[in-house]
C-alpha cells in the first residue's frame, strides 16, 4: 500500500511539473510571440482576475466560504500601488501633490499618503494590509461561527461599503479614481518594452501562486480545509478549531487579491471604486464557479474564459453581456456544480457506464421456487 501512495504521489509530482512547464511555454514564449501589444496587455489584465481566482477556489472550493467581498482585498492593493505610483510622478515632476489634487484644490499631501512614497512601505502595505484585515475579520466572523449566507451577505457588504467610502473622497481620485501613471518603479509605461515586462510579473506571480494552492491542497492542511467544509462538527470534536482552519484560508485569498490589485493598477493604468465594488466580487465569483471551483486550475480557466469572453462580447451586445452572464451562473450552478473542469469526468463517466453495460450485457435472471424452509431462511436473514 505504501508503494502504491509513492508511485501515486510521484506520478502527480511528474503530471504537475510538465503542467506547469507547458504553462511557462504558452505564457512566456508563445503569447509574447503571437499576441499584439494590445492583446498582451490584455491578457496580462486577466491573469490578475486569475490570481484573485486562484485564492477564491482555495476559500470557497476547498473551504465552502462563499467570498463575495474580494473586491476589499482586491482594492487596497490597487489604491496602494496606485498612491504609490502617483507620488513617484509628482516627485519626479518636482510637484509637492499628484496632478489631481492640484485640479481638485488641495495643496497639502494628506497624511495616510505620506507612508506609501517609499517603495519598500508601499510594497509591505500591498503585502501585509489585506492579509491583516482579512485576519480580524475572519477572527470576528469565524470564531462567532458566522458561515453560509450571513457570511456572504457581511462580505459582500463591506466591499459596498469600501465602493462608497471611495467614491466620496476626493483625496484619493473620488469616483474616477486614480489614472494616469507615467512610470512603474522608475520604468516608463509608455514603453511597450516596460508593459511586456508587466505581463511577465503577472504570468509568473500566477504561476508562483497556483504552485503555492496546490502544495496547500496536498498537505495535511488541505485535508483539514475540506473536513472542516463538510463536517464541521466532526473537526471540532477531533480536537481542532474550525476558526483558525477558516481563517488561515481566507487570508491567503486576501492577500492573493492584494496582489492582484497591485500588478492591476500599472496594467490596466486606473483604479476606481468601480473595481472594486459588489458587481467585481461577484464576476471573480463567477469565473470561478464556470471553471470549477474545486478544482486547481479551473478557478484560472474560468476567470480568463469569463474576462475574455466579457471583453469580446460586451462590445457586440454592451446590455445582453449582463444576462448571458447570469445565464452562465444559473446553468453552472443548476446542472454542472462542478464547473467546465468537471465536465470531462462527468462525460468520462457515462460514458465508461455505457460501454461496460455494452461489454457486459446484464444476464438473464431464473428465479426458481425455494422450499419454504429455505425461503424462511431467507427471510429471516
Amino acid at each position: 500500500m505504501t508503494t502504491l501512495v509513492q508511485r501515486w504521489r510521484a506520478h502527480s509530482s511528474l503530471t504537475a511539473l510538465a503542467g506547469f512547464a507547458v504553462a511557462a511555454v504558452l505564457l512566456f514564449a508563445v503569447a509574447p510571440a503571437v499576441l499584439s501589444d494590445f492583446r498582451l496587455n490584455l491578457l496580462a489584465k486577466f491573469l490578475c482576475f486569475a490570481i484573485v481566482a486562484v485564492g477564491i477556489g482555495l476559500a470557497w472550493g476547498r473551504g465552502g466560504m462563499l467570498t463575495l467581498g474580494q473586491g476589499v482585498f482586491f482594492g487596497i492593493g490597487a489604491y496602494i500601488m496606485a498612491m504609490h505610483l502617483q507620488m513617484a510622478d509628482a516627485a519626479r515632476l518636482g510637484n509637492d501633490v499628484p496632478e489631481f489634487m492640484e485640479i481638485a484644490g488641495i495643496r497639502e499631501l494628506p497624511s495616510f499618503w505620506t507612508p506609501f512614497a517609499s517603495a519598500p512601505v508601499a510594497l509591505l502595505g500591498i503585502l501585509v494590509l489585506p492579509a491583516l484585515v482579512a485576519a480580524a475579520l475572519g477572527y470576528g466572523v469565524f470564531k462567532r461561527r458566522v458561515k453560509g449566507a450571513y457570511f456572504a451577505i457581511l462580505s459582500q457588504a463591506l466591499a459596498a461599503a469600501l465602493a462608497i467610502l471611495l467614491t466620496g473622497q476626493q483625496a484619493i481620485g473620488g469616483f474616477t479614481g486614480l489614472s494616469d501613471f507615467r512610470a512603474f518603479f522608475g520604468f516608463k509605461l509608455s514603453d511597450p518594452v516596460n508593459r511586456q515586462m508587466l505581463f511577465f510579473i503577472a504570468a509568473g506571480t500566477l504561476l508562483v501562486v497556483v504552485a503555492l494552492v496546490r502544495q496547500l491542497m496536498h498537505s495535511r492542511y488541505g485535508e483539514l480545509l475540506v473536513a472542516v467544509r463538510d463536517q464541521e462538527e466532526r473537526v471540532r470534536f477531533l480536537g481542532y478549531d474550525p476558526a483558525n482552519v477558516k481563517i488561515v484560508a481566507y487570508v491567503v485569498a486576501a492577500f492573493f487579491a492584494g496582489v492582484a490589485g497591485a500588478l492591476f493598477t500599472p496594467i490596466v493604468g486606473i483604479i476606481s471604486p468601480a473595481d472594486i465594488g459588489v458587481v467585481p466580487s461577484i464576476a471573480f465569483l463567477i469565473g470561478v464557479a464556470i471553471g470549477g471551483r474545486t478544482t486547481l486550475l479551473g478557478p484560472v480557466l474560468g476567470a480568463i474564459g469569463v474576462a475574455w469572453a466579457q471583453t469580446a462580447l460586451s462590445e457586440e451586445f454592451p446590455s445582453g453581456w449582463t444576462y448571458l452572464q447570469g445565464v452562465l451562473f444559473i446553468v453552472v450552478v443548476g446542472f454542472v456544480p462542478a464547473g467546465l473542469a468537471g465536465l470531462w469526468p462527468m462525460l468520462k463517466g457515462l460514458l465508461d457506464n455505457r460501454f461496460r453495460r455494452t461489454a457486459n450485457p446484464p444476464a438473464a435472471v431464473v428465479v426458481e421456487a425455494l422450499p419454504e424452509s429455505a425461503t424462511e431462511k431467507v427471510e429471516s436473514r
